[in-house]
């Protein structure tokens, strides 16, 4: 914070509905240089939106990827190169901004760092998102580089058969643009980050904000490996089988495998591993105790399976906030999990801390 950014944030402390004319007339500056400067502690995190709100709630910073999704799902069995009835679906996605949305709808404060296009899609994922309760004003717009773009084919089951995402404009999310935004992450109760960022970025985040924890989703087997330089610096690791044996060097490994590859991991220096295994459930690795948790299948089927991970994880940092056990928090990401497996969006709209903890009491008897 500059000399003068600090004199404009003594006065908005004092009066918080103070102008920018009275602030420009109390500092004998103009009211466009105060406008500059109330810019700059938006960007950095000291004030939260247009009412110089100052930004003194907790709340989790999530970086990453925001996009469309598009999910076509099948209504019988697929077959290869031909065309399959079904249904398609429109909505808004990004691991990052899933999970960012996830943690909204259960309740908490969290601010999202993403780039999206200025263009048409771009302003509805903005809108949808804020409405959603995510805090998008670090959110990059970009002039000629379309908003991210992800589609998947489901199978009949509602698993993901085979999917294509268009995500180059997550490599715009640079160190310097995050060195922008430094103050805000630093004021974070926690970092969530996906693998959608260049390695570039994730070293910046987690040599800078060494002081916040920092949750990992490795997105997918091609991105993974970009976290591999910060993993003695992952407080929270969240990925799927493919995607641990990615990071170990081990192409398809079975759930009798993962004991060494989380051992490994823990070498590196990750503190908690959570792994999750589609309907065989989520193997967890934490202080010396493993273990296989049963994923739980909603009454009505599996209706759509992109979402849960992001859902489980959101669930994960939500019981971290929370200070649960490490019981309570892995059931309570199955049974976020569980809430996005009922929903043909990638994002249920019905989720919330209230509906996952009957799902919660349902399963587990609690």
């Amino acid at each position: 914070m500059t000399r003068r950014e600090q004199q404009v944030m003594d006065l908005i402390r004092r009066n918080p509905l103070i102008s920018q004319k009275e602030i420009a007339e109390e500092l004998g500056i103009s009211r466009s240089a105060v406008a500059g400067h109330v810019m700059g502690l938006v960007a950095k995190g000291f004030l939260k939106g247009r009412a110089y709100v100052i930004n003194e709630e907790p709340f989790v910073a999530v970086v990453g990827g925001a996009n469309i999704d598009i999910s076509a799902a099948s209504t019988s069995e697929l077959t290869i190169r031909d065309s399959n009835p079904g249904s398609i679906n429109v909505s808004f996605g990004g691991v990052a901004r899933n999970i960012a949305e996830n943690l909204a709808r259960l309740g908490n404060n969290c601010s999202l760092i993403a780039a999206v296009g200025n263009d048409q899609y771009g302003d509805i994922l903005l809108r949808q998102s804020e409405d959603a309760g995510i805090d998008m004003q670090h959110v990059l717009r970009l002039d000629g580089a379309p908003t991210a773009t992800y589609v998947s084919v489901l199978d009949h089951s509602g698993d993901v058969f085979v999917a294509v995402n268009d995500m180059a404009i997550v490599e715009h999310i640079k160190p310097e643009l995050l060195y922008k935004r430094e103050n805000m992450l630093r004021e974070a109760q926690a970092i969530i980050v996906d693998t959608n960022l260049e390695s570039e970025s994730l070293l910046y985040i987690a040599g800078t904000c060494a002081d916040q924890p920092l949750f990992v989703d490795t997105v997918s087997v091609a991105k993974a490996p970009r976290i591999l330089a910060c993993l003695d610096r992952v407080h929270t690791l969240k990925a799927t089988r493919l995607e641990a044996g990615a990071l170990r060097g081990v192409e398809t490994p079975d759930n009798k495998g993962l004991p060494e590859i989380a051992a490994w991991l823990h070498e590196q220096g990750v503190g908690r591993i959570f792994i999750t295994l589609g309907k065989d459930g989520v193997f967890y690795s934490q202080d010396g105790e493993q273990g296989i948790e049963t994923t739980m299948i909603p009454d009505q089927g599996v209706v759509n399976a992109s979402g849960a991970g992001d859902a489980f994880l959101a669930g994960v940092v939500h019981a971290w906030v929370n200070d649960w056990s490490h019981q309570r928090t892995i059931r309570f990401g199955i049974s976020a999990a569980c809430v996005a497996l009922s929903h043909e969006a990638t994002i249920n709209p019905a989720m919330s801390a209230n509906l996952v903890n009957k799902i919660y009491k349902g399963n587990y008897g609690l």
